[in-house]
């Protein structure tokens, strides 16, 4: 099966979130807790602090997919999924809290403003904030500090990264994922695809050094495939290093956007 990579160069960022908010709901109030959505091919997850946290699948049994390779592809519809959802789960969300959302770390400007019209129109935030999930998903896992390589092997998506003390120097991304696990894409297929992004990252000249010293750290995996003992294995082998898989791999990114949301609502100039 013919795999789509693409590299990218994220812009340099000196802090953990990206964006603005558009809407004209009231201002967070001060008894607003942040709000942290991780909003996935396969998987919705939503943190309310003390209202609890929400991780259920998404758009399973529809007709028609919401979501496909990290990009939305039926808004309306992802807007009275994500409402039922809440509501049948009895989940009760803040008017007009700070709203942190993960982001693929290749999300085109289109793919961001649907994301923002979804959340918008669902939890009518006062502010919405990005932050890219491979970044969350370094803060999730304890590992922020430093250079690393992390791996994000999702249910439709693969996504690699190099990151230093938090900022995401270059990554790579491919749009395969654990879902498309069958008798046409193997373990060892996924695993060489992550590998192969590994590579292209230690072959550019500006990433190099830091990918080979991020390297001997070990690749910290998150996401679905971090469960697979098969493909973490077959990954270190691959790349020739340790591979070290996140406690809680599902929701690492999940952890780092309500860690983010929480920093952002206490300080909110510097974000």
């Amino acid at each position: 099966m013919p795999v789509h990579v693409t590299p990218v160069h994220p812009a340099q960022r000196t802090s953990v979130l990206a964006g603005r908010s558009h809407t004209r709901r009231p201002a967070m109030t001060v008894d607003s807790e942040p709000i942290a959505v991780d909003l996935g091919s396969a998987q919705l997850r939503i943190w309310l602090g003390q209202g609890g946290m929400l991780s259920v699948p998404f758009g399973e049994g529809l007709r028609r997919p919401l979501m496909r390779r990290g990009r939305i592809v039926d808004g309306a519809a992802c807007v009275a999924e994500v409402r039922r959802l809440l509501r049948d789960h009895r989940l009760p969300v803040p008017v007009g809290a700070l709203v942190v959302a993960c982001r693929p770390v290749l999300a085109t400007r289109a793919d961001q403003d649907a994301t923002r019209q979804v959340l918008t129109a669902v939890l009518a935030p006062s502010r919405l904030l990005f932050v890219d999930t491979v970044r969350a998903g370094a803060i999730g896992a304890g590992a922020a500090a430093g250079t690393l390589l992390l791996a994000d092997v999702g249910a439709q998506l693969s996504e690699v990264a190099v990151l230093e003390n938090g900022r995401v120097v270059a990554a790579r991304r491919a749009e395969v994922g654990t879902r498309d696990l069958s008798s046409v894409v193997t373990v060892a297929m996924l695993a060489d695809t992550v590998a192969r992004l590994v590579r292209e990252l230690r072959r550019e000249p500006a990433v190099r050094p830091l990918a080979t010293a991020a390297l001997a750290r070990g690749v910290i995996v998150v996401g679905d495939g971090a469960t697979r003992p098969d493909l973490t294995t077959r990954l270190a082998a691959a790349v020739g290093a340790a591979v070290h898989c996140a406690a809680s791999p599902r929701t690492a990114a999940l952890t780092g956007a309500s860690l983010a949301a929480t920093a952002a609502s206490r300080h909110p100039a510097g974000t």
